[in-house]
């Protein structure tokens, strides 16, 4: 990093400075607790984009007059949708420089969701170490959690990932 700019940014010419994406091996020690900033409101286009893709077409997902005589009384957002929503919330901080996701883990979905519901998330790193099949990289196991506005906690969840263990390296050969 450049004297005098912010964590998060590189010079890369005069009076230009570019966003880097991704903390740096030695940045994610274990313990390490990142809030995943700014929350992210669930929309109806998310619900019915996500339950689509997927080709989860049930009707707690998709028909607002069926859900509205459920349990849930509204259109209940498809938890795979959730999922992606909070892990795509932590790829600026813990792994925008990664190369390869390994395992998403003890996945646990603890509340509902609905339309209209803002996610927050936060991220432990749980362990660090060297990859032994790639020298050039390191292993990252994180736990997140995410919770809607209301504080309940909706989702759980473990991750592990590849990242350079040389950011500035892989920065420098990607244009990040």
């Amino acid at each position: 990093m450049s004297p005098g700019l912010p964590h998060g940014y590189r010079q890369i010419g005069e009076d230009r400075i570019r966003e880097s994406v991704g903390l740096s091996y030695p940045d994610l020690a274990p313990g390490l607790v990142i809030e995943h900033r700014p929350g992210r409101t669930v929309t109806e286009v998310d619900s019915l984009l996500g339950a689509a893709l997927s080709g989860n077409v049930a009707p707690i997902h998709t028909d607002a007059h069926y859900s509205s005589q459920t349990q849930w009384g509204r259109i209940l957002v498809c938890s795979g949708v959730t999922l992606n929503l909070v892990a795509g919330m932590t790829v600026r901080s813990i792994s925008g420089l990664t190369t390869a996701n390994l395992a998403v883990d003890q996945v646990r979905f603890t509340a509902s969701v609905h339309i209209g519901d803002t996610l927050y998330a936060e991220t432990k790193v749980l362990t660090r170490r060297a990859s032994q099949s790639r020298p050039d990289t390191g292993v990252i196991t994180c736990h997140t959690t995410a919770h809607n506005q209301a504080g309940t906690s909706v989702l759980v969840f473990n991750r592990t990932f590849l990242v350079p263990l040389d950011a500035e390296a892989a920065r420098d050969a990607t244009d990040y």
